[in-house]
């Protein structure tokens, strides 16, 4: 029996750059009784591997539009991540606008830094800006009392043993988003550090 301090995951958005661990982690949260939510390159993976996903764009009912730049920006999905779980207001909102809770999201960030490193142009680099994981990840990060939010794979293990336990413990999750944090900032000062009048200026010059 889970103790009341940990939270057990209902529902998952996983959308990830790198794919180690994604499904060893997507079968443990289809084991509890998960419905994953996915993107991309991500869902592909987790439906290779036999298990069900459904597709942001279903979710929500809104398609990706702007080549992709513009698949998670909705209130569907960002509603279900900041919803406080524990304000009938927010409960009643989220009823009211069909914007299911999402307890889970695990988000790792287009590969910028490789992009440079790589050599490519300028236009490659800007698109592997990312925009909607951060706003993910922050999302998330704001709403730790009743949100998991993994950003590396180093992580899964924990998050996956604490399944086994009937959920994340506040500690848990407090410790993940002070990690998310840091993990943001780091990388929006690496995209600084490349951008125009920049003491580096890599890439995002013409």
């Amino acid at each position: 029996m889970s103790s009341p301090d940990r939270l057990p995951i209902r529902r998952a958005l996983l959308s990830v750059s790198d794919k180690a661990g994604l499904i060893e982690l997507g079968k443990a949260l289809a084991a509890q009784g998960a419905q994953l939510l996915s993107t991309g390159g991500s869902a592909k993976a987790l439906r290779d591997a036999g298990l069900a996903v459904t597709d942001v764009s279903e979710h929500t009912g809104f398609p990706e539009i702007l080549d992709g730049r513009v698949k998670t920006l909705v209130p569907q999905v960002h509603g279900g991540i900041l919803g406080r779980r524990d304000l009938a207001s927010h409960l009643a909102q989220m009823e009211e606008h069909n914007i299911a809770p999402i307890d889970l999201v695990c988000v790792n960030l287009y590969p910028f830094a490789a992009t440079v490193a790589s050599g490519a142009g300028a236009e490659d680099c800007i698109e592997n800006i990312d925009i909607g994981g951060p706003a993910l990840i922050r999302a998330a990060a704001k709403n730790h009392d009743h949100v998991v939010i993994l950003t590396e794979p180093a992580q899964y293990t924990a998050l996956i043993e604490a399944l086994a336990q009937g959920g994340s413990t506040l500690a848990e999750r407090q410790l993940w988003a002070g990690a998310a944090y840091a993990h943001t900032a780091a990388y929006d000062s690496m995209i600084a550090s490349c951008s125009p009048g920049s003491a580096v200026r890599l890439c995002l010059q013409p």
